[in-house]
Order: C-alpha cells, then structure tokens, then sequence
C-alpha cells in the first residue's frame, strides 16, 4: 500500500500553527505562553484545556488528551490519521505525496472521487428539471431546503444521461456509477429514473449513492456496489451531516434503516441519525458510531423480524460497550417507520420516545428471561446458561458486573456461585480489558522528571554531556530519554510535536504521550538546575550500577587491566571528583 512519507509529515507539522488550527474550531484565550480554552470533549464549564505554541501541542486535562495538530483533527474532527494529514496539507497548500505503489487499494482516489462529485452535481441539477420527482417528494414532505442540505438529486430514465458526462468511463466505472457494456463497448448508467440519496464520508466527499426507484423496479432502493471507496459495512448514510450539526460532542446517534428517514427526522430538527446501508450492524460501524458519541440508539420495527435485527445488532454491540459507552434500544410501533411517526407525533414526542428506548442490559436479560420460566428452578438454571455466552464476549467494567448482579437477583444465586459459573468456561476475549496500570518504579522518577522538563525545553538536550555513561544505565525509561536527548541534539528546530509523530503508534509515543498528558508544576528559572540535577543524579546511579558489576568481577578475579581502571576513575567520580577535577 501507498504510504505518506515521514519526511512529509516532519515538515507539514513545521509548517502548521497549532493554535490556528486548534483557533479555528475553539474559542482560545492567552493565557501566559500558553493558550486556554473549554475543552471540544467534555462539557466542562472551567476551562481545562491548553495549546502550547512552544511545543505545538494541545493538552485537554478533563478529557486526558493530548498531542499535535493531527492528533487533534482525528480526535475533534474524527478523522483517521491520513484524513487528518490531508485537511492540514490543504490548509499549508501542499499536496500530499506517496511513496511505495503497485498496491491494490489506494489512500486517495482523486479520479473516482471527482466522477462522484460530477454526478452528484448532475443529479441535483436534474432534480429541478423533473416535476414527477419534485412531485414525490413533496408528497413525502420534503423540503427543498432539507433536500439541499442532503444534496438529493434524481437520475434520469436514461441508460446514458450521465455516462455521456465522462468520454472517458474509467473513473465513473471505479465510481460505480456506470456499468461496462457487454464485451467492453462503452458503459450504461447504473442509477435509471431514482431519487438519489448522496453517501458521504466523515469529510464530506462523495463516495457512493443511494437511489430510490420512481417506477416498478421491483429493487425499490439501490446502492453503489463495492468500491476502494465505498463499504457497506464500514460507511453510514448520514453520519457528516449528523457530525457537521454540531461543534461539541454528539449526546447520542440514532441508527435508522432508510435514507428518507435520516432525511425527514433532520427536517423536523433531530439531525444526529444515521442509516445503515442495506446490511447488518458491523463492528466496524460501532467503531464509526462510537468516534462520534458514548451512546448508540438502535431504532427497529417492534415486530418479530424487527426485534431479530435487533437482536443481532445486541450481539455486534456487547464487545463494545464498555468506559461510559451505551448502546439502547428503541422499538416503533405497528405500520409505523422513523419518517412517518416523526410526521404524526412530532419532534418532542419522538426525541421523548429516543429517550424512553430500552437499554441493553434489559434487552439482553429481558430476550432471554422469554426463553425460560423464572419461576422453576430449570429455568432459572437455563437463564444463567443462556446469558454465559453473551457475558464472555463483554469487556470487564462496570456495565458487566451489573448485569451480572441482575442475573444473580433473577436466577436468585449467590453472588460467588455465579461469578464460578460464569468463570468455569470463560472465553478469552472476556478478558480483554486494558491491562492494569503497572505501579511506578522508583528508578523511574527522575527519568520521568528529566524527560518532562526536557521536553518543556528541548534545547536543554545541548547541557547533555558524557552521555555513555547514561547509555549504561538500566534504569526504567532511559532509553526514552537518551533517545530523545539525542533526536533533540542532532534536530535543534524539532517541536516536541514533531518527534511525537516520529514515534507514533509505538511504546514510546504512550509514555511520552502519558507525560505530556500530565499537569506538573514548573519553575522557569530554575528548569536549567533543576534539569541539571536530575541528569546527574541519573548519571551517579548508572556509576554505581556499573561499579557494582566491576566490583563482583574483582571479587571472583576475572577484572582485566583496563576494567581495574575504568573501577579507580568511577570511584573518583563518585567522590564528587572527575580526572579532569570538575565535581560530578
């Protein structure tokens, strides 16, 4: 696969003013040599979140976030790291290069992605011409303005009304938007006499349609196919334009199953809904749904076929739910769909009903306890049975244990009887929370302090000196900290935003992340001594280690010459004087 160069994204980064970016989606204040402001995360009401121009770094101490100007865009924007990359070359003017090739699927398809917004146009440039289109969808009590705000447009009964907009059809057949002739003769259109529903990506471009038949076509709804764009279960109608209404964090997305009840619940004013693309829930739409907001509403028909596809939905969600996420479930009364109750009972009565939606722990444990007679014994054993499997695939925390407890009170056992149940046949993904933070080594302090001041100042990499006899120490986080003097040494210029991007995606990147994440008080005149100190401090412990060793060498007689030496001037040094008397 094509990748972006490292030595793109270096001097991006140097070219990008984080407070602008940052400025330009939070309202930022000076505050000393920094910048502070509410923080887009949370709903803090004291502001706790800063951007450093020094560092060119943003540090959210509600949240527990942190990074560069990528880092920000793919936390506040939800972008993935490429699309964060792209939107920050666009600002500087650059265009984004790539290195390697040959691969199958490409990062960006500028071809196929300008044959979609050509079609787009075209389409809604048709709409206007054909009254019986108009006419439909007035009928349906759309509005032209929310039609606009979708961008929804119609496809003409024609077999080449869009295929004559590209002479040559390569781009538009990627697209899925024309279909190759027989023996490879030209191209038709895909999309014949349809309204036409844009599907966007979290930017906002154009990857793929929905068409809603005007006629008898006995497939009432059409999509795109597969494309290198376009996924069915990785993409959801609807979700830029839920994301686009508002600036802080989503209080919740309703998953809907039609375009055109995306589009009417968002004319009458509930514009965070999102549609699933003709296919299941997936994991990788939970993913999507949960970069957006902690809480999920499934909305499905309250009939039987309604409340197996929710159901299946429970069964994508419960390895999903877990650190403040919920997912619940609302279920529609009989003949009704989204577009039509939102129509007969209005806004509020529809937002009370969302909030009224039932959770997944009673989902879950109601469904089952259906299945069984709680008043037996059989069935109460059977109901402790049946919830097992689903149980394992939980993450541990707080949700879990509740449920738990609620299975106790229904099966009527004792808290440890279940828990040993439960455990004789656990599944490994049960346990796949986060491991427990390690406790803190004690050698680890003044490296950590080193490092914090260090990266407060990386000019103090140039104070560094006899840094071999750091180099021998083994002392927890010392090769963070020796690398980073050395990156730091050799790079005068380099932001600390910039080496975090060097060690993104690994050990490194977390702990430096974990220390920038973190508050920690600062004396500007006195950082340089303060940084001196613990460098020493650091240097006198890797002395001793190494004395220590030469030391039971000597003792079992295998100390060569040299060693006996190297043993004479580390003694000296310990004694606070260097060969060269200066104090160590």
């Amino acid at each position: 696969m094509s990748r972006i160069p490292q030595s793109f994204i270096q001097d991006l980064l140097a070219r990008t003013d984080i407070v602008e970016v940052v400025g330009s989606r939070v309202e930022l204040k000076r505050a000393g040599r920094e910048y502070k402001g509410l923080s887009p995360f949370t709903n803090e009401k004291t502001p706790s979140f800063f951007v450093s121009p020094a560092k060119q770094m943003f540090f959210c101490f509600s949240s527990g976030k942190s990074g560069n100007a990528i880092g920000f865009l793919m936390d506040n924007d939800r972008l993935s790291f490429v699309e964060a990359v792209e939107e920050l070359a666009k600002r500087a003017g650059l265009a984004v290069p790539r290195e390697g090739g040959g691969a199958p699927e490409q990062l960006v398809l500028e071809g196929p992605l300008d044959a979609l917004a050509a079609a787009e146009r075209f389409y809604r440039g048709q709409l206007r011409k054909h009254q019986p289109a108009i006419d439909y969808l007035k009928k349906r009590g759309l509005s032209g303005d929310t039609a606009k705000l979708f961008g929804i447009g119609y496809a003409p009964e024609s077999w080449d009304a869009l295929a004559r907009l590209f002479p040559d059809p390569t781009h538009a057949l990627t697209a899925g938007l024309l279909i190759e002739r027989d023996g490879g003769h030209g191209a038709y259109d895909r999309f014949r006499n349809r309204i036409m529903f844009p599907i966007r990506d979290t930017r906002g471009r154009v990857i793929a349609f929905g068409g809603r038949t005007l006629g008898n076509d006995p497939a009432k709804y059409l999509n795109s196919p597969e494309t290198p764009l376009f996924h069915k279960g990785r993409n959801l109608f609807g979700l830029y334009e839920a994301k686009q209404s508002s600036k802080a964090e989503l209080a919740y997305l309703l998953v809907v199953e039609g375009y055109m009840d995306v589009v009417m619940l968002a004319q009458h004013g509930i514009r965070n809904v999102v549609a699933t693309l003709g296919t299941a829930t997936t994991h990788e739409h939970l993913a999507l749904l949960f970069k957006s907001t902690p809480r999920v509403v499934f909305c499905f028909d309250g009939d039987r076929a309604g409340r197996s596809a929710a159901w299946r939905a429970l069964e994508q969600a419960l390895p999903e739910v877990y650190e403040g996420r919920e997912c619940r479930f609302m279920f529609l009364p009989d003949g009704h769909d989204p577009d039509t109750l939102v129509q007969e009972i209005g806004a509020e009565a529809f937002r009370q009903r969302v909030e009224q939606a039932v959770a997944l722990s009673d989902f879950l444990l109601g469904e089952l306890g259906k299945q069984v007679q709680l008043d037996t014994l059989d069935g109460r054993a059977r109901l402790a049975g049946l919830a097992r499997p689903h149980l394992e695939r939980m993450r541990q925390g707080a949700l879990r244990t509740l449920i738990v407890d609620e299975l106790a009170r229904l099966t009527r056992m004792g808290r440890q009887d279940l828990d040993a149940l439960l455990a004789s046949r656990q599944a490994p993904a049960a346990n796949a929370e986060a491991p427990a933070a390690r406790p803190e080594h004690p050698g680890a302090r003044p490296v950590k302090r080193a490092l914090q001041l260090l990266l407060e100042r990386p000019d103090l990499a140039q104070r560094v000196e006899h840094v071999e006899q750091l180099a021998a120490s083994a002392q927890p986080g010392m090769d963070i900290l020796l690398a980073a003097i050395e990156i730091f040494r050799e790079q005068p210029q380099l932001k600390v935003s910039q080496l975090l991007e060097q060690w993104r995606d690994t050990a490194r990147g977390a702990a430096l992340g974990r220390i920038l994440g973190t508050e920690i008080p600062l004396d500007q005149a006195g950082l340089e001594r303060e940084f001196d100190d613990a460098v020493t401090l650091l240097r006198r412990r890797a002395l001793r280690g190494r004395a220590q060793t030469l030391l039971e060498q000597a003792r079992s007689g295998t100390l060569a010459p040299a060693e006996t030496r190297e043993l004479e001037q580390i003694t000296r040094q310990l004694a606070g004087q260097a060969p060269d008397g200066a104090p160590i």
